[in-house]
């Protein structure tokens, strides 16, 4: 259905990451993969959605030749906790560290997705909470062993192991706590495709 309405346009997604490629086929999109690279550094005064939606528009800037009809797709995805983001490990002791701090608590995921055209910019955004039961040092270790969260923001992935052991509950999109809240990306390139 949205792949017909979008049959004039080029879709890109620029994200190395397997589950966006998976939820865009889940989708039913044409698309083409295309990542630049770009240092993802930003104001520290930035709190919450405000970081993902400065990253996400950072990363469609390295795109300076797109087409008429291309529709770039760029995102982003943090845990937050505290009054901070935890980002992705640098190595195990730091995922640990992560992890419990999680432990027992809730935190909130935050994406943003931002769609850029030669002539336009759009971003939205979206808020997962997510509660976890206490996790033992033992469930952890075993963990980050079989799993190498390192790619994952705040070093766990709700649709591994530690998801289906460790969270209680969510209060949100859970797609967009695997760094995709599917549902606005619909509506988003829905609407793009109806005024254009």
């Amino acid at each position: 259905m949205l792949k017909e309405k979008l049959k004039n346009h080029n879709l890109i997604l620029a994200s190395g990451s397997p589950r966006r490629h998976h939820f865009f086929k889940e989708l039913d999109l044409d698309f083409t993969i295309d990542v630049r690279s770009v240092e993802e550094v930003y104001d520290h005064n930035l709190k919450e959605a405000e970081i993902t939606d400065y990253l996400a528009k950072l990363k469609a800037s390295v795109f300076t030749d797109l087409k008429e009809n291309d529709i770039l797709v760029t995102s982003d995805t943090i845990v937050w906790k505290d009054g901070k983001p935890l980002e992705k490990a640098k190595d195990e002791a730091e995922a640990k560290a992560m992890l419990r701090d999680l432990s027992g608590e809730m935190h909130e995921v935050f994406t943003s997705v931002c769609f850029t055209g030669k002539d336009f910019q759009k971003v939205v955004n979206d808020r997962t909470k997510v509660w976890f039961k206490e996790l033992t040092d033992e469930e952890i270790e075993y963990y980050i062993k079989t799993c190498q969260p390192y790619d994952k923001a705040g070093s766990y992935g709700v649709q591994e192991w530690l998801g289906y052991i460790g969270i209680e509950k969510l209060e949100g999109c859970y797609f967009n706590v695997m760094g995709l809240p599917t549902r606005l990306v619909y509506k988003t390139l829905l609407e793009i495709s109806e005024k254009r």
